[in-house]
């Protein structure tokens, strides 16, 4: 092909003469993709102005399985009867949670939701929109999940969509992190005594140091936390090194946000702990069972389970649950010469002296025991069956988050956030 000044000449007509017969389709679909790109804008921006999560849940009590709290309290039946205890109001079966130390009690609402949202944006500003589908479309439209969910599965704060669920999970499902706990038995249990026999934490307490006790409407349920929803408690965990130590080797534990705790929970005979949901389905509550006498159960989602000592009971308890001791209940004795009441839990290794004279000689109803100045622990005699009933808990993550997500969830529910 012979090139010639002529021949260039024809070639750039040609071209010019292509360009005008596509103009008007070219700039068709340049409109087009304009029209589409503003779109775009208005959804997005419309979402990010307005409330993020239409259809918000309320925060007036009267909505069925509204936001309960962290210390929730029922009766046998799961209604909640009586008046209501301190930080929880009851309607309509349920116990709904004004704590305002817990995390679901006091962030409801739009106000989460907006939150929520400029977290998420935040975050992928700072890494990485990639894996985050679930996590966005969650975050978007998690008013609508919280008020259209079954009442079985009704999580108070977030709900993550396309997440097998249901009541109870197999051991496998968190095999190497339950292995480890079962493994640790025997530190955790011994552990758990030397802080529940404990001197108490002031003159007048009937709870050693570092316990905290929960509302309830019948009998007693107490708590030593080593991590309290993603913070750290330093000074029960020094008191407890192996079980901190153990902490630390799980592989799926919730330890950098809100959905985390880890504690001693103790459920005395009698007490009963109100229907209730938890905060999200992104978590399994995991209990390892130390004391477990034979009249406990826990119901999750309307199936019952009982503890097991030495295993561990996986569940989510984003699934309406409740826990309910029915052995013998506590005993309140006045004795002369006290300026209180001892208090005598049938078969427990706990018995409380408040405000004892000194060298008083006290009556366990099983047995002998004597008294001390000031509050005093004392061994009570008794089967097993009639203790309390105690376990150590954990929160993992359920394993079908993704690593990807696990990390934003992280960030976007960073304790303080």
């Amino acid at each position: 092909m012979e090139w010639s000044l002529e021949r260039v000449r024809e070639m750039v007509a040609g071209g010019m003469q292509s360009m005008r017969d596509c103009e008007s389709s070219a700039f068709g679909t340049a409109m087009c993709l304009l029209l589409l790109f503003v779109w775009y804008c208005y959804r997005v921006g419309r979402e990010h102005s307005s409330s993020p999560l239409r259809g918000g849940y309320s925060t007036e009590p009267s909505r069925v399985g509204g936001g309960g709290g962290a210390l929730i309290s029922t009766d046998g039946d799961g209604r909640a009867k009586g008046r209501p205890v301190s930080g929880v109001e009851e309607q309509n079966g349920f116990a709904y949670c004004q704590s305002a130390e817990s995390f679901r009690c006091t962030n409801t609402g739009d106000g989460l939701n907006q939150k929520l949202y400029h977290s998420l944006q935040d975050y992928a500003k700072r890494y990485t929109w990639s894996g985050m589908g679930r996590v966005h479309k969650g975050v978007r439209d998690q008013g609508r999940y919280l008020t259209s969910r079954p009442t079985i599965q009704r999580p108070e704060v977030f709900f993550l969509p396309d997440l097998p669920s249901a009541p109870f999970f197999s051991r496998d499902a968190q095999k190497h992190d339950v292995e480890l706990l079962e493994r640790s038995f025997p530190a955790l249990l011994a552990e758990f005594e030397s802080i529940y026999h404990s001197p108490p934490a002031r003159a007048g307490s009937s709870l050693p140091l570092g316990w905290k006790s929960n509302s309830t409407p019948h009998g007693q349920w107490w708590t030593f936390y080593l991590l309290n929803q993603g913070t750290p408690l330093a000074l029960n965990a020094r008191r407890c090194p192996r079980a901190w130590r153990v902490l630390g080797q799980l592989r799926t534990f919730i330890a950098n946000n809100v959905f985390g705790n880890a504690c001693f929970s103790v459920l005395t005979p009698g007490a009963l702990i109100t229907e209730h949901y938890g905060p999200t389905n992104v978590r399994l509550r995991c209990h390892l069972g130390l004391r477990v006498p034979s009249s406990c159960e826990l119901v999750v989602g309307g199936e019952p389970q009982c503890w097991s000592e030495g295993s561990c009971l996986l569940f989510d308890d984003s699934f309406l649950h409740r826990a309910f001791h029915e052995g013998e209940r506590e005993t309140a004795v006045c004795v002369e010469g006290l300026k209180g009441f001892a208090f005598f839990y049938p078969g427990s290794v706990l018995c409380v002296c408040l405000y004892c004279c000194e060298k008083v000689l006290l009556s366990c109803y099983k047995g002998l025991i004597g008294g001390r100045h000031n509050c005093v622990f004392f061994l009570c005699s008794g089967g097993p069956e009639d203790g309390p009933r105690v376990v150590f808990m954990v929160d993992l993550w359920h394993p079908n988050v993704a690593a990807a997500e696990r990390q934003a969830l992280d960030y976007i529910f960073t304790p303080g956030r």
